[in-house]
C-alpha cells in the first residue's frame, strides 16, 4: 500500500550503525550493501545530521553512484545539540544538503522530540523553516521522529497537523513496556491519521540475539528463522507503516533481512502467538533497556563509556560470565578512549536527553560495582 503517495517496500536501510573499520565508516563495504539492498528492490535509506560519518559515507556509497529518482533518502535536525540559536539550526539543513550532495530530501524530520527537546524547535521555529524547504522543491515530505509519551505526541500531533509522518520506536519487546509506550505512541500516531515509519524494530541489535529463553521460544516456532526476523516482521505487519527501519551494519545482517522482507507476508495467526509468548518471556529478564544511540555521550561533560557500559552489563546479565563481560567493557570503554563508569560525576545531563528514559545514574553505579 502506498503512503503519502510514495511505493516504499517495508525494509528501510538504517544508516546509524554502519560497517567500521576502527572508528571509520567503511565505506566498500557499505557500497556493497547498498548494492545488494537497491538490486532487491528496496529503496529507502535513513541517515542523520547526528550520525557521525553516515551522511558523507551515504553520499560515496549511494548518491554518487545511482540516478537519484532511483531512491528515497530521508535525514534529521537535531536543533537541540549544541544549537543556540535558530540560525545554527537552520545550517544543519544545509550541511546536510553538503554532506550528502543528495539535492533534495524525500522525507526530512525534526529529530529525536519529546520532553525538554520540543522546545528547541518551538523557540528556533523550525516548523516554518521546513515548510519554506517544502515549498523551495528541497524536501518532499516533512514529519518528526519522536521518543516520549503518547499524550505528549498528541499536544505535537494537535500543534502540528501539517506533519505528514511520524517516527517511533517500536518493536515487540516494548510494545507493553511502560517506559517507552510503543502500542500507545503507535495508536495515537494512528488515531491522528499520521502515517508511521519504525525505528528500532530490533532495539539496537538485543532482540538479535535474544536471551536463550526467548530464542529457544523461536528455535521451536521455526528453526529456520532468524530471531532478528520475527522482530522486524512483527514491525512490518501493522497497519499504517511506510517503512521499518533496520540499522545493518554488515553484509550478513544485509542477507539475512532480504531473505524475508523481499517478499514479505504478515504475521499468521499462530505466528503472532510466539511472538506474544517469546515478549513475556523476555519481560522476566531484566536489562537495561539501551539501544547505543549513544546521544548520551554527546552531552556527558566526563566522556564516561555509558552505552559500553550498559551492553557490559546487560551481558552479565545474560550470560552469567563475568570474565566475557570485562573484556565486553575493555574494549567498549577504555578501548574507545571513554572512561568508567565509577569516574560518572553524576550531573545528569546524560538523563536529559536519553530516548529510553534510562535512569544512568543509577545503572552507571550498578555498572560500577558488578564490574
Amino acid at each position: 500500500m502506498a503512503y503519502l503517495g510514495e511505493e516504499i517496500k517495508k525494509l528501510g536501510f538504517g544508516l546509524m550503525r554502519l560497517p567500521k573499520i576502527g572508528d571509520v565508516i567503511d565505506v566498500e563495504q557499505t557500497k556493497q550493501m547498498v548494492d545488494r539492498f537497491l538490486e532487491a528492490g528496496f529503496t529507502y535509506f535513513d541517515t542523520a545530521w547526528a550520525y557521525a560519518g553516515s551522511e558523507d559515507a551515504i553520499r560515496q556509497a549511494l548518491v554518487e553512484r545511482y540516478p537519484r529518482e532511483s531512491f528515497k533518502l530521508a535525514t534529521k535536525n537535531a536543533a537541540w545539540i549544541s544549537c543556540k540559536t535558530r540560525e545554527e539550526a537552520m545550517a544543519q539543513f544545509d550541511t546536510s544538503l553538503k554532506q550528502t550532495g543528495a539535492g533534495y530530501f524525500d522525507f526530512y524530520l525534526l529529530h529525536n522530540l519529546g520532553e525538554h527537546r520540543t522546545r528547541y524547535f518551538d523557540d528556533f521555529d523550525m516548523w516554518s523553516f521546513v515548510q519554506e524547504k517544502k515549498k523551495e522543491g528541497l524536501i518532499r515530505h516533512v514529519g518528526f521522529s519522536f521518543h516520549s509519551t503518547p499524550e505528549e505526541l498528541e499536544e505535537i500531533l494537535k500543534a502540528h497537523p501539517e506533519m505528514e509522518f511520524v517516527q517511533l520506536q517500536i518493536n515487540y519487546g516494548d510494545w507493553e513496556n511502560p517506559a517507552i509506550q510503543s502500542r500507545a505512541c503507535y495508536e495515537m500516531a494512528r488515531k491522528y491519521g499520521k502515517p508511521v515509519i519504525i525505528m528500532e524494530p530490533v532495539k539496537g541489535g538485543m532482540l538479535a540475539n535474544p536471551p536463550e529463553p526467548v530464542a529457544e521460544i523461536f528455535r521451536k516456532a521455526d528453526a529456520s528463522a532468524s530471531c532478528a526476523s520475527w522482530a522486524i516482521r512483527f514491525a512490518a505487519s501493522l497497519e499504517g507503516v511506510i517503512t521499518v527501519l533496520s540499522g545493518m551494519s554488515n553484509l550478513e545482517q544485509m542477507e539475512d533481512n532480504l531473505s524475508y522482507m523481499k517478499d514479505f507476508t504478515h504475521l499468521s495467526d499462530g505466528e503472532q502467538k510466539t511472538l506474544d509468548e517469546a515478549r513475556e518471556a523476555l519481560a522476566k529478564i531484566p536489562l537495561i533497556p539501551c539501544t547505543t544511540c549513544n546521544y548520551c555521550a554527546k552531552v556527558c561533560p566526563n566522556a564516561i563509556g555509558i552505552s559500553g557500559s550498559f551492553t557490559a552489563m546487560n551481558y552479565l546479565t545474560l550470560y552469567r560470565d563475568p570474565a566475557a563481560a570485562k573484556r565486553q567493557a575493555d574494549w567498549l570503554i577504555g578501548g574507545h578512549g571513554k572512561k568508567a563508569a565509577a569516574e560518572c560525576i553524576k550531573c545528569g545531563r546524560c538523563e536529559e536527553v536519553c530516548p529510553q528514559h534510562i535512569q544512568i545514574r543509577e545503572e552507571l553505579e550498578k555498572v560500577a560495582a558488578a564490574l
